[in-house]
């Protein structure tokens, strides 16, 4: 029997929760829900969402809803300070139970929070890429699954879950590596002819990996990989997933400067609309299988580079001497004379021009 008040079981839970970790949780604060501009609410009115999916701002961390057809499925929790606000959340969106709770890897930043919604929330499968990791989260990650009569599973590319109408793909990660972001689950999230990829912490290495792998990566949202940091979301995965929309979920005066200034020049280059959770808070993104209309929490903001999607003549600059190609804000361009203009980065490669190490080659 599914439980009517989720509330009432939330605090004897989460302070067990805090005395397993050795912590004390605050008490449960609500969480805004995002707001609508009167543009975004007019664009909706009388549509009717396939998949509705939420860019949860649990501060320096990562976390998205996702709901189609009354089935629910969350990808990471942020840290375990966040558990609190991460359960508010999703009981305020009418979440009783989940199809699937996926912890993309093993960082305290994007699996902290998953206990707390394990303890609670009556869950049908659990997904990491591995079941050992020594941390205390990630012990009572795998205490309530076990309570729940659950095995973590270790997905392989090419596994499904459905989602009410919506079908998801695990297409990595690949290989095993030592580098604990690049073992992140990603995941595309396919809802009608709109794709979402979802990416954790992947890192370039695991990116080209994927793409000479051939794997399918094309989608309209982007989750952008590892917080915006400079090491993920390079130039040659941005060609091959050609996103209109980023998500970068990361804090407010975070201590690691995200999202750094190189993945978001590149993001502005390839003429992709950026939702920040740091500026905007909750990010909201409704898809009927056709379009997609974001909301947010904090409506007095604005995403940035939404002027430069309709630029297109800024794509890519070669230099006509030395074949080098440059992205449009690349400091080392050449002179007007020298310059031949691509529309797209295949066509300059298919032309013989080799991306400039400086600009393009993340």
């Amino acid at each position: 029997m599914k439980p009517k008040n989720l509330l009432s079981r939330l605090v004897p839970v989460l302070l067990a929760l805090a005395l397993l970790a050795g912590c004390t949780l605050q008490e449960p604060q609500p969480t805004t829900a995002p707001a609508q501009t009167a543009e975004a609410a007019a664009q909706t009115t009388g549509s009717s969402a396939e998949l509705t999916v939420y860019y949860i701002d649990v501060g320096q961390g990562d976390s998205a809803l996702l709901e189609s057809e009354g089935e629910y499925l969350l990808i990471d929790g942020g840290e375990r300070e966040n558990s609190s606000l991460l359960v508010s959340f999703l009981e305020k969106q009418g979440v009783q139970e989940l199809k699937a709770v996926v912890c993309t890897h093993p960082h305290s930043d994007h699996g902290g929070g998953l206990p707390a919604v394990l303890a609670v929330f009556p869950t049908e499968a659990v997904y990491a890429p591995t079941r050992t990791y020594a941390a205390s989260w990630f012990d009572n990650f795998l205490r309530y699954a076990d309570q729940q009569g659950l095995e973590v599973t270790i997905p392989a590319p090419g596994d499904t879950i459905t989602l009410g109408s919506t079908l998801l793909t695990v297409l990595g990660p690949l290989e095993s590596y030592p580098e604990v972001n690049n073992t992140s689950i990603v995941l595309r999230a396919d809802c009608g002819g709109v794709s979402f990829l979802f990416t954790g912490d992947m890192e370039t290495p695991a990116e080209y990996d994927l793409l000479d792998a051939g794997t399918e990566v094309k989608a309209q949202v982007l989750k952008a990989g590892h917080h915006g940091s400079s090491d993920a979301t390079g130039y040659r995965f941005l060609y091959a997933v050609e996103p209109e929309y980023a998500i970068v979920s990361c804090g407010a005066g975070n201590d690691y400067g995200h999202p750094h200034v190189e993945a978001m020049s590149r993001l502005r280059d390839a003429g992709v609309t950026v939702f920040r959770t740091d500026t905007l808070g909750t990010v909201r993104a409704d898809c009927d299988g056709e379009d997609v209309v974001f909301t947010w929490e904090k409506a007095e903001q604005n995403p940035e580079y939404a002027d430069f999607a309709s630029r297109a003549e800024e794509h890519y600059i070669g230099n006509v001497n030395s074949h080098i190609l440059h992205a449009p804000s690349c400091d080392s361009l050449p002179s007007q004379r020298n310059q031949v203009v691509f529309d797209t980065y295949e066509e300059a490669v298919s032309a013989g021009y080799t991306p400039h190490p400086e600009c393009l080659g993340g």
